[in-house]
């Protein structure tokens, strides 16, 4: 179902929840805020396929049990709305799960006990792009990237990567999008999206936040001349 006119640079919010009384909830605490509206709702994952088909959604708030026991069904959301990032609300955190959750490309993993301003707050930052992560999560996050590291049998041999790679990187450990990414190297999104594909590919991770992990963990940037970069970047 269709929602409130959204205003100008407004955020979109579609609310996938199975239970009338959390999408009810959510509503009338997102209604309270002026630039934020509720576009649609949806009470399964086949009425939350439909819904993003017909309403453009900056963000999904998504209850977990919608997707329990669905093989690649966040894979699936991003493939049918690339655009929409995707807030996962769980009844406890589970190490395993939350991993995977973040692995899969999902933006933020909040309890369903979230306050009122928290949800708020995490909506805004997601909409602009960021990952809305706390830290016993970021803790299990890194923890199984070392983990998938320390497995190889032999450590890789240092990526070859060029000036205009070491720039979208170092752009996006500062948290900029691809909008904001395309502006400072003189581009355009859709190059360097083409680019953070070869990049994921060079380095063997899967999205944003391996990358950013990866960077952290192998202390990649400091192995590349910065004075390039940072004219590139400016």
């Amino acid at each position: 179902m269709q929602e409130d006119d959204v205003p100008e640079n407004g955020i979109r919010v579609i609310l996938a929840d199975s239970q009338a009384i959390y999408r009810v909830g959510m509503r009338k605490i997102l209604a309270l805020e002026d630039d934020i509206r509720v576009v649609a709702q949806a009470e399964t994952l086949l009425n939350l396929y439909a819904a993003l088909q017909r309403f453009p959604a900056d963000v999904v708030v998504l209850e977990g049990h919608l997707i329990t026991g669905t093989v690649d069904a966040i894979a699936e959301l991003v493939r049918r709305a690339p655009n929409s990032k995707i807030i996962v609300q769980v009844i406890e955190n589970d190490e395993a799960v939350t991993v995977e959750l973040y692995r899969r490309g999902v933006r933020g993993v909040v309890p369903r006990s979230i306050s009122p301003d928290l949800l708020v707050k995490c909506v805004r930052k997601i909409a602009a792009g960021e990952t809305w992560i706390d830290n016993r999560s970021i803790n299990w996050v890194i923890e199984a990237y070392r983990s998938q590291a320390s497995a190889l049998v032999s450590p890789r041999p240092r990526p070859r990567l060029s000036p205009k790679e070491v720039a979208i990187i170092t752009c996006i450990t500062r948290g900029m999008r691809n909008k904001e990414i395309a502006y400072h190297v003189g581009t355009t999104e859709q190059v360097i999206k083409n680019y953070l594909r070869k990049i994921y590919d060079k380095l063997g991770v899967s999205d944003r936040l391996e990358l950013a992990l990866y960077c952290m963990h192998h202390q990649l940037l400091k192995h590349y001349p910065q004075e390039a970069v940072t004219e590139l970047v400016q």
